[in-house]
């Protein structure tokens, strides 16, 4: 490296070394020089730093899901918490450290400063590294559906990560430019410049691999996609109680999804776990069966149970601040209520139900299954709102209610004979190609579980039918998907773009260049004047 000029404001410099290298005193800064082992150092910084930002990325996409990871979490501990705040501060300290630190190496390297960083800040940048790509192993091995999660989020920030890529890369010109300016040997330079002009001509075209289905004109957005109520309205009222689903109505879902067990003495009621732990109070009153399967209480046991002060206590969706006392003294109240109860709120809502029968490797599943069936018909509610989910014994449920609407889980049930079909996935299992050719074909998609706005807009645009979601206080808000824009306006922005960012990087390079050149015929001289002084000492 060339030598370095000092900096015109040596307070700040000193300020800047200190907390990189931790070199406070004059003599520990004195003969200072960057190496090719502290440019090494750089870019791994670099590297930790943009690692670190993509694991932000991945924290914020899995918080849609994050409610399933504590419910599993809840099963194989027995204790909740609500994981995603540890998530998230971990997460962010981690890159505010590294982007930090990043920052103070790039304002020493443009005062001119040696960029000898800390022994202590490389072992924390180390751990750093350790500690994200354990959680992105983490993420593969127990969570892998997340990373269709992020491919399906491309399609919603796409556009979006490419202005700020680009804008990012623009704000490196200046560094790379003085860096290049002050380098002597060849080889690194074209190598520093032969990176970053690659780097940035492929951010330049990534447009072309950028697609999403809310590149469109508004004329052609599909319409808003249905509501199911996960569970009811489980961020307003305890899920699966008459309470919640009280609130989804008031949301205007057109579906009650819920869960459903058959007692000891054959009452279906609503419960998604197996067993009771997790929303009731049984440890408290069964202390000794706490762990049993819900489907060995009887129902005069079942009343007995509380099912909704665990969502005051546990507050599982940070919710609970924003309900009034009325609301607090109801969800105490909350019961474990039957089918029967949740059927006739359907009747009298007009609204379409739809459920799991579990658990399927019971060995009295087939009575539950009659049971189930007899309870829906005695009920009363009209045969075309019962969407039939469970897919043991389907086709004896069918010859004893032909009215009941045939919905299915699996894409290998699917009787795609069957007019009209209706298929219930999980939203991570199809593309948005899959959702726009099945829409061509009259198939009716409800995908599951959608809360955050970008991807009830992603599949808005895609042309999904109806969402399962817990949030449907916020998706019922939504007039219009998030963003939508026609594809000439996105490629007059991305030429805009580019061509700003082009322009802006050459006069960076170029006005370094000049700044460089300007400096030195005055170092000419004084080498001259410095040779003559010199030569007349000498004589």
């Amino acid at each position: 490296m060339a030598k370095r000029p000092g900096c015109r404001c040596p307070g700040c410099a000193i300020g800047l070394l200190g907390l990189y290298s931790c070199r406070w005193a004059r003599d520990q800064r004195k003969g200072l020089r960057t190496t090719k082992c502290d440019c090494g150092w750089l870019f791994f910084l670099f590297c930790a730093c943009l690692f670190t930002l993509v694991w932000l990325y991945h924290a914020l996409i899995i918080l849609n899901d994050f409610h399933n990871l504590n419910e599993f979490l809840f099963r194989q501990t027995q204790w909740w918490v609500d994981w995603s705040m540890p998530l998230l501060g971990v997460t962010v300290l981690l890159v505010t450290y590294s982007a930090l630190l990043l920052v103070l190496a790039l304002c020493l390297q443009l005062c001119g400063q040696p960029l000898k960083l800390h022994c202590v800040h490389k072992c924390l940048l180390i751990l750093t590294t350790l500690v994200v790509a354990a959680a992105f192993v983490a993420l593969d091995v127990k969570w892998a559906e997340q990373w269709q999660s992020a491919r399906i989020s491309l399609q919603a920030t796409g556009p979006f990560l490419h202005i700020g890529a680009v804008a990012g890369m623009t704000l490196l010109a200046w560094p790379v430019a003085d860096c290049s300016s002050r380098t002597r040997c060849a080889a690194p330079k074209v190598l520093l410049l032969l990176v970053y002009f690659g780097v940035a001509a492929a951010l330049y075209l990534a447009p072309l691999m950028i697609s999403s289905p809310c590149l469109m004109e508004e004329s052609q957005l599909p319409p808003k996609p249905a509501l199911a109520g996960h569970r009811g309205a489980p961020m307003l009222a305890p899920e699966n109680t008459l309470m919640s689903f009280r609130k989804s109505v008031g949301c205007d879902v057109r579906v009650f999804e819920t869960d459903v067990l058959v007692s000891a003495d054959g009452i279906p009621f609503l419960m998604h776990d197996e067993t009771l732990t997790r929303t009731t109070n049984v440890r408290e009153v069964f202390p000794a069966r706490a762990t049993m399967n819900g489907t060995t209480f009887n129902w005069t046991d079942l009343q007995q149970l509380d099912a909704g002060s665990w969502f005051l206590q546990k507050n599982p969706f940070r919710s609970v601040q924003g309900l009034s006392s009325e609301e607090k003294g109801q969800a105490r109240t909350q019961k474990i209520p039957t089918l029967q109860q949740v059927l006739q709120e359907a009747k009298q809502h007009n609204v379409s139900i739809m459920f799991d029968l579990r658990p399927e490797n019971h060995t009295d599943y087939q009575s539950f299954v009659n049971v189930t069936v007899e309870t829906i018909l005695q009920s009363g509610i009209l045969p075309q709102l019962v969407l039939w989910l469970p897919d043991g014994f389907r086709e004896q449920v069918r010859r004893q209610a032909p009215g009941f609407q045939q919905i299915y889980g699996l894409k290998s049930s699917w009787n795609e004979t069957e007019s009209p079909l209706r298929v219930n996935l999980p939203y991570q299992d199809i593309s948005t190609e899959e959702i726009g050719r099945y829409r061509q074909d009259n198939v009716s998609i409800n995908l599951y579980v959608v809360n955050e706005p970008w991807l009830f807009s992603v599949l808005w645009c895609a042309g999904v039918g109806s969402v399962t979601t817990n949030a449907c206080q916020v998706l019922k808000e939504m007039k219009r998907p998030l963003w939508l824009l026609p594809r000439s306006t996105y490629l007059m922005v991305w030429i805009v773009t580019d061509c700003v960012s082009f322009l802006l990087i050459l006069s960076a390079f170029l006005l370094l260049q000049k700044c460089s050149r300007r400096k030195e015929p005055a170092g000419s001289k004084t080498d001259v004047l410095l040779t003559k002084i010199n030569s007349l000492m000498q004589e």
